[in-house]
């Protein structure tokens, strides 16, 4: 099963500075019901996604705050992609599980 759809970049304020973009709800609902009997570690569901040219193999995590799911975003694919805080972008997510 996978996804298409566009996402603002926004930057966590913790302690560690990870950057994150988050699936919009529609999409969020139907991967809740699709993977509620294969959920990792805190909630998280294996994902391959691609983002322009990269394409790279992580997992989404529910955010209760946000009652959605939350894709890291790791460096190599914002220097790549040359995305920032802020940055809206396409992305194809990809249920590695289902």
């Amino acid at each position: 099963m996978s996804y298409e759809f566009s996402a603002e970049v926004w930057l966590h304020q913790g302690d560690a500075a990870w950057h994150f973009l988050t699936v919009p709800e529609d999409v969020s609902d139907d991967i809740e019901e699709r993977t509620s009997h294969l959920q990792r570690g805190f909630g998280s569901v294996r994902v391959r996604v691609r983002i322009g040219a990269t394409t790279w193999a992580t997992s989404v995590f529910p955010d209760t705050k946000r009652g959605a799911y939350i894709l890291p975003v790791k460096k190599e694919v914002r220097r790549a992609e040359g995305i920032d805080d802020g940055t809206v972008t396409a992305v194809r997510l990809e249920l590695v599980d289902v």
